[in-house]
């Protein structure tokens, strides 16, 4: 995992460094050079224009433009207070103007040459990721010992292009939150053991309702290709269910009365896909919620249905809630604030259940502050259904025995990864769950037989 940390948070850090801040600006300065060679493909003759601003990250911008010069780069160096309305033509812009630093609007000057921001492109929010007047869209990114929230969040993704973090000797063991990477979901996800059973990691799934037997069909197929090794689904009502016909259909009332006996078996279940809006769908779903213990994930109209003020910590089993905005407005009262890494944790906290807040960025918080975020996947999983089958991958990595944390931030990694080899449009939720058994493999969560832990 990758540690991302605030500002504040960088401060304190750099304060605790052994290492005098010269030291430190000299190797970031160092990294930016070499950052602006590989992107210039050399150096040579090449023409450079660093916009270097007052502080930290404009001295990091100078030290990369004596390196440049002393490689044979003609560099020019703008004072960012200074610069006007247009810089000069150039093989690239390094962006050293005002990095995390800056609080107020800025208007860049305009340039058509390629950027390369220092540290995150000045005039993006270093928390919320939100562009503070007209920031430089930047090629690529070069961020020293961590990332920052507002290279991951809001327009600062698009606008930090591809990001490079560079170890300049800090240590940033004290973050609290982390990237989630492809290298980490075989170690947050259990493989299945070779003498595995398939009460071992069953799920079972309420879902469903008239006219929305589909959701249900889409969380129990999802569950069972993310490696559950029995699905019970059941649609409230008595209905027959509409799923795959792997999954055992189980009768369920209007009131979702559950033998305690049964739930028993289960190692996790998934609640709410499709359930609908009714009162008695409002009040079963509460019922369940409070009274079962098992791990469980609750998702779209099961959140609806828990609403504000259904808090999850006095459960002995943890639950996993999957909120959109909205469905997150209703859990909690607000809509999230722009500072998303917060606001999963303020919704935690208020709900004491782990909140996986969806989003072009997700972000997934503990009630005790340990945050994961990731960033696969894009416009294409904003499709009906999508929701359903991302319920379902977690409750089958509940079911497997993952931390409540880390199936819900591997669930919705995963679910990113699903779109790697789709059409770039026309994608629909049941293209998503077919695929999950080669992205499981290929991510190193289910080996070659006998490879099981």
């Amino acid at each position: 995992m990758i540690p991302v940390v605030t500002p504040d948070e960088m401060a304190d850090i750099d304060a605790a460094s052994p290492e005098p801040a010269t030291t430190l600006i000299a190797r970031a300065g160092a990294a930016v050079a070499r950052a602006a060679i590989d992107e210039m493909d050399g150096c040579f003759g090449r023409r450079v224009v660093v916009l270097a601003g007052p502080g930290a990250n404009g001295a990091d911008g100078r030290v990369a433009a004596r390196r440049l010069a002393l490689r044979g780069a003609r560099t020019t160096v703008v004072d960012a207070s200074e610069a006007g309305d247009r810089l000069p033509d150039a093989d690239l812009v390094i962006d050293a103007a005002y990095g995390t630093g800056l609080r107020r609007p800025w208007t860049a000057p305009a340039t058509e040459s390629p950027v390369l921001a220092v540290d995150l492109p000045s005039g993006v929010d270093p928390l919320t990721g939100c562009a503070i007047g007209r920031p430089l869209p930047a090629e690529r990114t070069v961020t020293f010992a961590a990332l920052k929230p507002g290279l991951l969040l809001g327009e600062g993704r698009r606008l930090a292009g591809r990001v490079e973090v560079v170890d300049i000797g800090l240590d940033v063991s004290s973050a609290t939150a982390w990237l989630v990477t492809d290298d980490d979901i075989s170690q947050m996800v259990p493989s299945r053991p070779v003498d595995a059973h398939k009460w071992q990691s069953a799920c079972w799934v309420v879902a469903g309702s008239s006219g929305m037997e589909g959701a249900a069909g889409l969380a129990a197929t999802a569950a069972q290709r993310a490696g559950a090794g029995y699905v019970r689904l059941s649609v409230p009502g008595g209905r027959a269910h509409d799923g795959p016909p792997e999954a055992v259909g189980w009768p369920l009332d209007r009131n979702f009365t559950v033998e305690p006996g049964e739930v028993a078996r289960f190692a996790s279940m998934v609640v709410g896909p499709g359930l609908g809006p009714s009162g008695e769908v409002a009040a079963g779903v509460r019922r369940i919620v409070a009274d079962t213990s098992v791990p469980m994930v609750v998702d779209g109209d099961g959140l609806k249905a828990l609403g504000n003020g259904m808090p999850c910590r006095d459960r002995v089993f943890p639950v996993v809630l999957t909120p959109h905005d909205g469905e997150f407005e209703s859990l909690t009262g607000g809509r999230p604030a722009p500072d998303r890494l917060q606001a999963a944790r303020s919704g935690a906290s208020a709900t004491g259940a782990v909140m996986l807040l969806k989003g072009p960025t997700t972000v997934v918080a503990a009630p005790d502050g340990r945050t994961l975020v990731v960033n696969t996947g894009d416009q294409r999983l904003a499709t009906a259904g999508s929701g359903d089958v991302l319920a379902g991958i977690v409750g089958a990595f509940l079911a497997r025995g993952a931390d409540p944390l880390c199936a819900a931030a591997a669930g919705a990694h995963v679910h990113g990864r699903l779109l790697d080899s789709l059409a770039p449009t026309g994608v629909v939720a049941g293209d998503l769950a077919p695929r999950l058994v080669e992205t499981l493999v290929a991510l190193g969560v289910d080996g070659p037989l006998g490879a099981g832990a």
